[in-house]
């Protein structure tokens, strides 16, 4: 652990702030200046880049919080996936840190720091050496890759400077800045189409201009995605919200007690990651194969189809029907699969929550204090959340995509649970400190 903080000490590293507490408008002045920032990197191409294989994968980058052939290519990429593996590790009891202890954390963070390192060099190899982002004629391969890597460092100072001096935490806050910019672009832009420059990109002009040139159905098309995206987010919102209360008592102190939370979405928003980053490997393998071979075709029913575009314009098959069907089961079956697995090697089962609520001295009332009696009535709330949970979050992902909402699925649920969770920590942390018209805003 010593010598993780020792390697580390070496790196550049963002100050924490020196006051205990920051205050609301300090903690949104950094939170807006990163953000400038981070869209500003985006607009950045690499110098150098000759073929963008990767610009077909725009749902992965969307939440990835990347722009493939920019400077943030790699996006949250290395820092998401080396917080998921050391966390599995942890779960798993394969790596022992006292995240209790001041130490346990620094080595655990320490090593999450390099891990993180160690993705951002080797993703870039791979999206450059494997022909992702290929170099132009006379520009060597090492200069895309430099590049890259030193986006990726950027992207991960600005998750630090995030997490020390801002709101939440910066990976969360990526996501929802590349979501929302696609819904913006796709719901209101009015520059010109690149297919057809005489109808805007977003949908909003785009539907009044198809009904000024009487086109029915590519009006139709428009207002559907719109409805689609509208109801998806509302849906998102109702469910994130919905939770489960378990009264529990303080041991020590007769009549008082506190509600424990179990959220309905229990796994949160891990399952949407990870199938997410399934399906984004699964399309770039197939996207290597030979078109028309088995496992081409197979892999091409787990693709989204929009549907509802289809019955407008009345190409409507049972081909399609059937690939929705796939796809909608795949998406609510791998997000059950993986929401039992994360809740197995994460600390999310009931031993492990007795375990944290017992700590916290509490205990069930009129029980004695026992953690088998606290882990059997945990059993009967954590496994029934997980699977319903999971069955929710996969439908209205793979609903979402079939529809033709804006931003994807998966998108608008990440933007959904974080800006959520935001919410709740600002509304708890800086109701007082903030402006009075935000105040307003926020208890309603």
């Amino acid at each position: 652990m010593s010598l993780l903080t020792s390697i580390t000490s070496y790196l550049p590293e963002v100050e924490p702030p020196k006051q205990k507490r920051l205050s609301f408008k300090e903690k949104f002045k950094w939170t807006g200046m990163v953000l400038v920032l981070f869209f500003i990197l985006g607009l950045m191409p690499l110098w150098g880049l000759g073929g963008n294989a990767l610009s077909r994968f725009e749902a992965l980058s969307i939440i990835l919080g990347a722009k493939f052939g920019s400077l943030i290519s790699l996006g949250i990429g290395p820092i998401v996936t080396a917080s998921i593996v050391l966390q599995l590790l942890q779960g798993a009891g394969l790596l022992k840190f006292d995240m209790n202890s001041k130490e346990g954390k620094a080595g655990f963070t320490s090593l999450q720091k390099l891990l993180a390192i160690g993705f951002i060099v080797f993703e870039a190899i791979i999206y450059v050496l494997m022909g992702g982002l290929s170099p132009a004629a006379g520009v060597s391969p090492w200069v895309l890759i430099a590049q890259l890597c030193i986006g990726g460092f950027l992207i991960m100072l600005f998750d630090e400077v995030i997490s020390k001096w801002g709101f939440g935490q910066g990976v969360g806050l990526f996501i929802v800045a590349g979501v929302s910019e696609s819904i913006v672009v796709q719901m209101i832009s009015w520059l010109p189409s690149v297919t057809n420059p005489q109808i805007p990109t977003g949908a909003i002009p785009a539907l009044f201009k198809f009904i000024g040139l009487g086109d029915p159905i590519q009006a139709g098309i428009a207002f559907a995605g719109i409805i689609a995206t509208v109801i998806v987010f509302a849906m998102a919102v109702y469910v994130q919200a919905m939770k489960i209360e378990i009264p529990l008592a303080f041991g020590r102190v007769r009549g008082h007690g506190v509600r424990w939370p179990l959220q309905f979405i229990y796994t949160s928003n891990i399952p949407v990651i990870l199938i997410a980053a399934l399906l984004a490997n699964l399309q770039l393998i197939s996207g290597f194969l030979t078109e028309g071979s088995l496992f081409s075709r197979i892999l091409s029913y787990l693709g989204p189809i929009d549907l509802v575009e289809l019955i407008i314009t009345d190409t409507f098959t049972v081909a399609a029907a059937t690939q929705g069907i796939v796809y909608l089961l795949f998406m609510i079956c791998g997000a059950v699969m993986f929401s039992i697995f994360w809740v197995q090697t994460a600390g999310l089962d009931a031993k492990s929550q007795a375990e944290k609520i017992m700590a916290s001295g509490l205990q069930v009332p009129g029980f004695r204090k026992d953690k088998r009696v606290l882990e059997r009535m945990l059993n009967r709330y954590i496994w029934p959340l997980t699977i319903m949970g999971a069955i929710t979050v996969g439908f209205l992902a793979g609903v979402a995509d079939l529809t033709g909402a804006f931003g994807r699925g998966t998108g608008i649920l990440l933007s959904v649970m974080i800006i959520y969770k935001l919410y709740e920590e600002i509304a708890k942390q800086h109701m007082m400190d903030m402006n009075p018209m935000m105040r307003k805003f926020m208890e309603k």
